[in-house]
C-alpha cells in the first residue's frame, strides 16, 4: 500500500487537519500522479459539511487534481512517467452501459466513482487531492499541456468542464445572447468560454462592484439584478441563462430574462430545493434544465481548447495550512475566482 500525507475531515463538526492514509498499489491499468496542484471547490464544502447527503468520514476533499505522472501499470497505453496529468470528479464508473459507451461516465446508469467521498468498485472509500499522491485507472485520467500554468488549469477539472460541457452541448456560439449568473469559479469559466464561442456574454450579479472584473473577463454587459430599471432593459433578450450560483437563490427571477423557446440551464448546486411557477415556463416555452461536469473525452476536449486559446482559470494559490480560512473566505465570495492549494506544502 502506498502511505498518502492529506488533509482530512473527520466529522462533519471538525476543521480540515494533517492526517495519513494508504493508497492501492499501482494495478496494471493504473496511474499514480504526484499531485502538484489542487483546486478548492465549493463542493468540496458541501461535502465535508454533509450539506448535500451523509459523507464518507474521515474524508479527504479535492477533485481538481494536476500533477504528474510516476508510475504506470504493465498495461497502461495512454501515459507514461513523467507525463503532466490531470483528474476530475470522476475515477470509476461501469464503462459497458449506454451512457459510458456514449462517453458520458458522468451519467453512468450504474452509478460512477465519485475522486472523493464515494465508494470504489471494491466498497473502499475514495479519497481526493488535498493529498500528496493519487492512483486512478488510466481510463480516468486526462492529459495536461505544458503550455499553461499548471496551477491556474487545476479548476479546470471542475469549474471549467462544469461549464464548457453545457455551452457545447446546447451548441452556445455566434448569434447567440448568453447571460451567466454568478460571477464565481464557475461564473468566470463561463465567462471566458462563451466569449471564447463567439456568444454575447451579459454577466448577471447582484455584486454592481464586480462589473470591473466581469468586464476584464471578456463579457459585454453587466447587470445588477437588484436594479429594477436594469433588469426591465433584458427583460426577454437572452437565449440562454447559465446559472452557477450555489447559494438559495429565485430561479423565477430570471426566466423573464429568456427569450422564447429559451434555456436556463443549472449548474450550481444550491442546499435549497429550486422552487418553479409553471407560468413561468409555459409562457414564453421555455425550458429549465440541468447538467453535471463532463464525460472524460469532452475533458480532454476541454482542456486541448484551453491549451490552444490560453484560457485558465484566475486562482489565488494557497498554503495547505490555510484550507479552513480559504473555506470562510469562499463563503463570503472573498477569492477571484478560485483557490488553489500548493500541494507541496503538504
Amino acid at each position: 500500500m502506498i502511505q498518502t500525507k492529506a488533509y482530512a475531515a473527520q466529522s462533519p463538526e471538525t476543521d480540515l487537519a494533517p492526517w495519513t492514509f494508504e493508497h492501492r498499489e499501482v494495478g496494471p491499468h493504473d496511474v499514480r500522479i504526484e499531485i502538484a496542484y489542487c483546486g478548492v471547490c465549493h463542493s468540496d464544502l458541501h461535502q465535508i459539511k454533509n450539506e448535500w447527503f451523509p459523507g464518507i468520514f474521515p474524508m479527504v476533499p479535492g477533485h481538481e487534481i494536476v500533477g504528474r505522472i510516476s508510475q504506470v501499470g504493465d498495461h497502461v497505453k495512454k501515459f507514461k512517467v513523467g507525463d503532466l496529468a490531470g483528474v476530475g470528479c470522476l475515477v470509476d464508473s461501469c464503462q459497458h452501459c449506454a451512457n459510458c459507451q456514449a462517453d458520458l461516465e458522468q451519467y453512468c446508469l450504474e452509478g460512477s466513482t465519485g475522486t472523493y467521498n464515494s465508494l470504489d468498485r471494491s466498497g473502499n472509500p475514495t479519497y481526493g487531492g488535498y493529498s500528496t499522491t493519487i492512483v486512478v485507472r488510466e481510463e480516468f485520467v486526462v492529459s495536461v499541456s505544458d503550455k499553461l500554468d499548471l496551477a491556474a488549469v487545476a479548476p479546470l477539472l471542475c469549474a471549467g468542464i462544469t461549464t464548457y460541457s453545457p455551452l457545447r452541448h446546447w451548441k452556445v456560439g455566434p448569434g447567440h445572447k448568453l447571460a451567466v449568473l454568478g460571477l464565481g469559479g464557475l461564473g468566470h469559466m463561463a465567462v471566458k468560454f462563451g466569449v471564447a464561442f463567439g456568444a454575447e456574454v451579459t454577466v448577471l450579479s447582484t455584486s454592481p462592484d464586480k462589473e470591473e472584473a466581469a468586464k476584464a473577463l471578456g463579457a459585454h454587459h453587466f447587470v445588477v439584478t437588484k436594479d429594477e430599471a436594469q433588469v426591465k432593459a433584458v427583460q426577454g433578450s437572452f437565449d440562454f441563462i447559465l446559472d452557477t450560483v450555489s447559494a438559495p437563490h429565485d430561479v423565477n427571477q430570471y426566466l423573464g430574462l429568456l427569450k422564447t423557446d429559451g434555456t436556463h440551464i443549472i449548474v450550481g448546486l444550491p442546499t435549497e430545493p429550486l422552487q418553479l411557477p409553471a407560468f413561468s415556463v409555459v409562457m414564453g416555452r421555455k425550458s429549465v434544465a440541468g447538467s453535471s461536469i463532463g464525460g472524460i473525452k469532452e475533458t480532454q476536449e476541454m482542456l486541448d481548447f484551453c491549451a490552444e486559446h490560453n484560457i485558465v482559470s484566475d486562482i489565488e494559490l494557497i498554503n495547505i495550512k490555510d484550507i479552513n480560512e480559504a473555506y470562510e473566505r469562499m463563503v463570503k465570495g472573498d477569492v477571484r475566482y478560485r483557490f488553489v492549494i500548493d500541494i507541496a506544502t503538504l
